[in-house]
């Protein structure tokens, strides 16, 4: 199993929390200082960025393998669209092994959105 910070449509409520049927959502959580949200045409992509002080906002979620696969499809790492890497989280999992989805193209024309997706709809 593995521990995944979803921030953006895999969260509950969002269009992509259907691949997250059948895994335990371990609570609320929030990154360390150093990540940002940008919007990208209806979902959010998050980066490092060492002037955002707030981190980000989302979900702990434990994951099997076969969900591991399948959200690696769904985030396009074969394609460098986003990377599964490890991540620090604030407590109380701070020092669980955790893993999210960093985006990885150019951020140029894209809306800052900060720490919190709501899903909203941006340009």
């Amino acid at each position: 199993m593995t521990l995944l910070f979803v921030y953006g449509t895999l969260k509950r409520g969002g269009e992509n929390h259907l691949h997250l049927t059948g895994q335990r959502l371990v609570g609320p959580a929030a990154t360390s200082p150093g990540f940002t949200l940008y919007g990208l045409q209806g979902f959010p992509g998050m980066v490092r960025a060492a002037d955002a002080m707030d981190g980000v906002t989302g979900e702990l979620w434990e994951v099997d393998a076969g969900c591991l696969r399948t959200l690696d499809i769904l985030e396009g790492t074969a394609e460098k669209l986003y990377e599964r890497m490890p991540i620090s989280l604030l407590p109380p999992y701070a020092d669980l092994p955790v893993q999210t989805y960093l985006y990885l193209r150019s951020l140029e024309r894209r809306p800052r959105v900060g720490s919190t997706w709501a899903g909203r709809a941006l340009p």
